[in-house]
């Protein structure tokens, strides 16, 4: 599978920017790149990109000094500026959602904004296909209509009504101006796959259209229809047949040979010719393996379009995420920065804000790193106290509107403490039966201690790994790095805030689970899913700072283990 980091290039059309703005790449390798749109791999590639970039959030962020983003409230002007694009969040998944398809098909897109009057403006995304240049104008074509779009002064601004369009695209590492695609790098290996594919079907149409021709020695009556003459020319009655085969494929016609008579001394024996070739199965083959050839192409796993197979669903939710970090954030990572760039800044500097520059435009990718199991871990972690009430709500699907009242939660308390009262066990001494001496491990449904043991081991060393590159990153300013050493590196990260993104940003769990297909089959799991479990749960930790407890672990591999932990 290829990998590459994308960087986001973008222009605003305006007077200073008439000459190059609009100046993108090849027209002609445009158009043949969404002349294959329509190949079902390519199509598959693209929506599959775009679905899940229309899955991501939006909102607006402020730059820290170390380079991190950190939302803003949302009654700044910025956040409101950013909850209005494209409408709210439906038109920005729609948004979203349609540059993923032109982002990984051609590499590039343009964003009209269509200002209304006492309304919000329009959102609309165009291929490079419906731009052309009209004099200094750009026109664009929206719903089958020409719109033109005037430059405006050199930074960017026009009239109250003029529309803007901005143009985002994925540089290509040979010329800047030009875009770059997983499609526009596959173009000859597509048209390969174009023409194999027309060989296939005419090898099908082929062998639907007869099964050869049977001679039989001269004597023997030739076939005849009603109102046909024995003596009609051959190419008729062929023509006549792959006809009926075409049309009717169940039709006697697509499985019986033609008979034809010739002089006996021409044949020794009834005979069958066919006309298959030897490239025919050789076309399939080649088809099969171009279409690998895409698949290792495109910056997402190769899975993803040769198909699953055997891959079990902690091997698929492993291979989502690797999906996402490499075809989806960065093609997120585009759209928003160009966007801060060259729409969101220019006018919170006309709203007279100085600081505008650290404001952007963010993508939230969360909601495609959620696994399916999430849910039950947050319940797990909230009941050891590791989670809070709001936490737990959002990753079960709740919201706040769903939080107890203060009346309700007072009744839940009350009637906790009630149960937790009537339910005390008595001390040893005082108890009618024998005392419960078995040890934890012996309880059914509990994993066993060294199982527990091993992954508390793999947890801490995964944390402590983590806390030492976590002091060599923004988080932990240098002025506070050799303080830092009184700290256990497995605990570093509930003295410095870490964000859930900044976990792979910053690569802190790399090479930390090398160990677990060892531990795996040392007590018959699933390595998969234990890597998965084990990971999820430090991410957790992390991202919560919240530190690691013995306790959880049960709780951390059990739906490895197949146990509820006690």
């Amino acid at each position: 599978m290829a990998r590459k980091e994308l960087v986001a290039a973008g222009a605003r059309y305006s007077a200073a920017t008439v000459k190059t703005a609009a100046k993108g790449g090849n027209p002609g390798d445009q158009a043949r790149a969404w002349g294959f749109y329509r190949t079902p791999e390519v199509r598959s590639f693209a929506n599959w990109i775009g679905n899940a970039m229309g899955s991501a959030l939006l909102y607006a962020g402020r730059t820290m000094p170390g380079g991190d983003i950190e939302r803003i409230p949302d009654d700044h002007p910025a956040a409101q500026l950013v909850a209005e694009i494209a409408g709210g969040p439906q038109g920005q998944a729609q948004l979203l959602r349609e540059y993923g398809r032109h982002l990984a098909v051609a590499g590039e897109a343009w964003t009209v904004v269509r200002p209304v009057k006492e309304a919000l403006p329009t959102w609309h995304v165009v291929s490079v296909l419906e731009m052309s240049r009209k004099g200094t104008n750009l026109e664009a074509t929206i719903e089958g209509e020409a719109l033109p779009i005037p430059a405006g002064d050199p930074d960017g601004n026009g009239g109250e009504l003029d529309p803007i369009a901005i143009r985002v695209w994925d540089p290509s590492p040979e010329r800047h101006q030009n875009a770059d695609s997983p499609v526009l790098g596959s173009l000859n290996e597509l048209e390969e796959l174009r023409l194999l594919s027309a060989a296939v079907r005419a090898v099908t149409l082929s062998r639907l259209t007869g099964r050869g021709v049977l001679v039989v020695p001269k004597g023997t009556r030739f076939p005849t229809a009603p109102g046909q003459n024995a003596d009609d020319d051959l190419i008729d009655v062929f023509l006549e047949v792959a006809e009926t085969a075409i049309r009717d494929p169940q039709s006697a016609a697509a499985t019986v040979p033609i008979i034809l008579e010739v002089p006996a001394e021409m044949v020794g024996q009834i005979q069958r010719l066919t006309f298959e070739s030897d490239f025919d199965e050789l076309a399939i083959k080649l088809r099969e393996e171009n279409i690998r050839r895409f698949a290792t192409a495109a910056d997402i796993p190769a899975e993803f379009l040769l198909g699953l197979g055997d891959v079990n669903h902690w091997g698929a939710w492993t291979l989502t995420q690797e999906a996402v970090r490499l075809g989806i954030v960065p093609r997120l990572d585009i759209v928003t920065q160009t966007y801060s760039r060259y729409w969101l800044h220019p006018l919170l500097e006309s709203q007279g804000i100085k600081d505008f520059r650290t404001y952007v435009v963010a993508a939230d990718s969360s909601p495609l790193r959620v696994r399916t199991n999430r849910a039950q871990t947050a319940l797990d972690v909230y009941d050891r106290g590791g989670i809070s009430g709001r936490a737990l709500r959002r990753e079960t699907g709740f919201d706040e509107a769903d939080a107890p009242t203060a009346e309700e939660q007072q009744r839940r308390d009350r009637r906790d403490q009630d149960q937790n009262t009537e339910g005390k066990p008595l001390p040893v001494d005082e108890t009618n039966t024998d005392p419960d001496t078995m040890p934890a491990s012996a309880h059914p449904g509990r994993p066993s201690e060294g199982l527990l043991a091993a992954a508390d081991g793999l947890i801490w060393a995964a944390l402590s790994a983590a806390g030492e590159k976590l002091r060599r990153t923004p988080a932990c300013p240098r002025s506070e790095r050799t303080r830092t050493r009184t700290v256990q590196s497995a605990e570093l990260h509930t003295r410095h805030t870490v964000e859930a993104s900044q976990v792979d940003q910053w690569r802190l769990l790399d090479g930390a689970w090398t160990r677990i297909p060892e531990v795996a089959a040392r007590y018959g799991l699933d390595p998969e899913c234990l890597t998965a479990s084990l990971d999820d749960y430090c991410r957790e930790l992390i991202a919560a700072g919240v530190p690691h407890t013995y306790d959880v672990v049960p709780a951390a591999i059990s739906s490895c283990t197949g146990t509820v932990a006690a």
